[in-house]
Parts: C-alpha cells; structure tokens; sequence
C-alpha cells in the first residue's frame, strides 16, 4: 500500500520524462533484426520493454545495457536461433503481438506466455490477420497466451484490418516483410506509424498513402543498423500534463517530448478543452519531438467520439480525469478497446472516479463524466488494479484530494514508468519561473 500525497501549493518544475515505450519496443526489435550495430539513446528501461530485450537475448543477439543506453550488435533476421525454452512476455501485450509477426516467419518454433494479466488479453485479433500471410499460430481455446508459433514461409497478401490497433498492424508489418510478394494492409483509422517511420530508417521499403490508412510493404529481409535517439514518452508526459492542468498554483515545462501526430490525441484534448498549454518545436532527424508547457487550467467539456480514439487510446483514463475537472458534462464513446487493455479499463476507471466523488455513468463503449472543480472523497482506498495507467491516473487524481489516499498494487506504476513516484515528487517541490 502507497500513501499518495496533496499538492496544497500545486506544481513547478522541469522534467524529461522517460523514453518512449513503444519506440523503444520497435528500436530493440529492428536493431535485432537488423546487420550491424544499432545504438538506442534515452532507452525506457521499464519490465515491458526489457522483456522485449530478454526475448532476443533469448534467440541469440548479443546486447549491452548502460542505463538509458543500449548497443545492439544484429546479424539479420535469418540470424535468429530458436529460444531453448518458451519466451517470458510478462506484462507486456507490444512485446507478444509484434513478435508474433517477426516469429510468424522464422524458420523454427517458439512458444510465449505472460503474467497473469497478459495471459487474460485477446490475441487472436493478432493471429488471426497473421494467417492471412499464411503463419500459424496456435492459441489457448480462449485465444489468449500461451501461444505456439510455428514459423514457415509467408506470402504477401492483401488485409483490410477489422480493430483500429497499431500492435497488429505492427505485426502483420513484419510479418509482410518476409513475404514472397508485397503486401497492401488497409486501416480502419489511422493508428501510431512508429513501425513504418523506423523501418524506412533501417532501410526497409514501407508506403503509405496520402490517406494515412493503406500501407505498402515491400519484401526487404536485409535492414542496417541505425542510431536511434529515443523521444520522451508522451503517454508519460501525459500524466503531468494532465497535473499541470488540474491542479492549482502548477506551472510545469515538460523537455523533448515525443510529438508524432499519431501520438498527440491527449494535447489535442487538452486544446479542446482550453488548457493554458504551450509548445516549442526542436530539430530532429526521426520522430518529431519539442518541450511542452502547462500551466493550471480552467477546462471545458469534451466530447470523444470513435473517430478520436486512436491517437488518445493509452490515455484515456487521464481524459476521464480531465472531464471529472471540467465544468459540466463530458462524454467518452467508441472505445470499446478500452475493455481488452491491461485492465477493463472502462471499468476500472469509473470504479476509481466514483471513489473520490465523481458523478460517471459506464457505457458499454465508454462513460459520461460530469465534472466540477472541487469533489467530496467517499474512499481513500485507492487502487491500480495491477495496471500501470490506472495507477498512475489515482495518484494524479490524489493531488487534489483534502488529505492523502492509499494506492493498493502501486508497484504496477514499474511496466512503464519506473520513476513515476520520484519524478512527481520533484514537481511538488520545484520551481519554474
């Protein structure tokens, strides 16, 4: 059980907030299956993504980790050994369906399993497109880990996807690079390009058209090396944005954050609902990145509609909090998606409003918030629910509370964001000017 502390005289400070999870994912994937030496820069050393790490090293590629930095020392994808015994996915759902695609096309067979957590989530929404490419994949009768991949040859193919998620478009991605013939995968909405982005810089051939949603993969199995400069995690930034904005007195600055538009759907929230929110762009030769700052906030109501979701999706428990703090009512629909994450995350986040006084109504695809500016606590006894984002959003929320609460499975905050708790306290007793 964590105390979760007040911030009576708000929040000030800078931060660099850790390294983006899902480009550190992609950059240990693509440095292992690539020849040469890649060098990843500002690495999140979270349990997620150091269990994508651990599956490589696992099937023979030679890694060093110094802290935020990793050299991975690739000989191509057909370099890849079979693990000697099933790969430990933990907590992580990135790890398990992109490695599916990477896996599909081995020449050898590989069997996953996770904690508890990830053994509950879907994974037949990945192997079933898979099977497209011609992989085969084997599953529990529920179409959860443990899985059984056996690798063979893969034909191109061409896939209309039925979920807007960039983990299985991800996934059919690498799978289609190892195809016998180009691949055409078509997205229901646009998702997160962070494959196709870094894949072009390791040399592979990834098209995508002017409407965002059809992507072009062209056979390329030999990728070189890169030195990839990992941006601050804007599902991390999210968290003290969100503080910035709610809690008062604050003022926060926020450095070389991640600004992919994929990615940005919790600042356009934020715009939307009248934030005092202001960005400086910075150079950059990948993912675009810049400093953001926030200062406390008077908000409005915010209607999220399906078409939204994609770029907002890790971060709508904080667009909730968002909506619990505005004046009048907020409405969160089309995230169905919401329910096959870490947590049912529809559920969990209406469990944990209503515990400190937030009038919600759970939809089936959503919920409807009606927001004010002070709540009465009805249960300092708060919890995570063993799932990363929630228990980050209840120690956000706890800022404004009138005495401390008690967070339940704290150590979840670790998949990734290791030093949440350090770096909030550092804003509570810092200073911007």
């Amino acid at each position: 059980m964590k105390k979760l502390v007040t911030a009576p005289h708000g929040l000030h400070g800078s931060l660099t907030v850790p390294g983006d999870k899902s480009i550190s994912h992609r950059a240990v994937m693509l440095g292992s299956i690539s020849k040469g030496k890649t060098v990843i820069h500002h690495f999140l050393a979270g349990d997620d993504c150091l269990s994508t790490l651990a599956a490589f090293n696992a099937m023979g590629v030679k890694s060093e980790r110094d802290g935020e930095t990793v050299i991975i020392y690739g000989n191509g994808i057909n370099a890849l050994k079979e693990p000697a015994q099933s790969l430990d996915m933990g907590n992580s759902g990135t790890t398990t369906r992109l490695l599916m695609g990477i896996l599909a096309g081995r020449d050898f067979e590989t069997r996953l399993f996770g904690d508890a957590s990830l053994q509950k989530r879907p994974m037949k929404r990945v192997s079933e497109p898979l099977s497209h490419l011609g992989a085969r994949i084997e599953l529990t009768d529920n179409g959860t880990l443990p899985a059984a991949i056996h690798g063979q040859k893969l034909h191109g193919t061409h896939y209309q996807m039925q979920v807007a998620s960039a983990q299985v478009k991800s996934a059919l991605i690498f799978a289609a690079l190892q195809a016998d013939t180009p691949s055409t995968i078509i997205e229901k909405l646009p998702t997160r390009n962070h494959t196709e982005i870094m894949l072009n810089q390791f040399g592979a051939n990834i098209q995508t058209a002017a409407d965002q949603k059809t992507i072009r993969v062209i056979p390329k199995p030999e990728l070189t090396g890169q030195t990839i400069e990992v941006p601050g995690d804007v599902s991390s930034a999210a968290f003290f944005l969100t503080a910035g904005a709610i809690v008062p007195n604050s003022r926060i600055r926020l450095e070389r954050v991640n600004l992919n538009p994929t990615r940005t759907g919790i600042i356009t929230v934020l715009q939307k609902m009248g934030a005092d929110l202001q960005i400086e762009a910075l150079p950059t030769n990948g993912e675009p990145l810049g400093n953001i700052t926030i200062a406390t906030s008077q908000l409005k109501p915010i209607q999220i509609e399906a078409a939204d979701i994609p770029a907002v999706i890790d971060e709508l428990p904080l667009v909730a909090l968002l909506a619990a703090c505005a004046k009048g009512t907020s409405s969160i629909r089309g995230a169905e998606e919401l329910r096959v994450k870490e947590t049912d995350r529809i559920q969990t986040v209406v469990a944990e409003l209503r515990k400190l006084g937030v009038e919600v109504e759970e939809l089936t695809d959503g919920m409807i918030i009606k927001g004010r500016s002070q709540w009465v606590i009805n249960n300092d006894q708060l919890d995570s629910y063993g799932d990363h984002r929630i228990g980050m959003m209840d120690a956000i929320a706890a800022l404004k509370a009138d005495r401390p609460l008690q967070l339940a499975n704290a150590d979840a905050v670790s998949v990734s964001y290791p030093g949440f708790f350090q770096d909030l306290e550092q804003l509570l007793g810092g200073d911007l000017a």
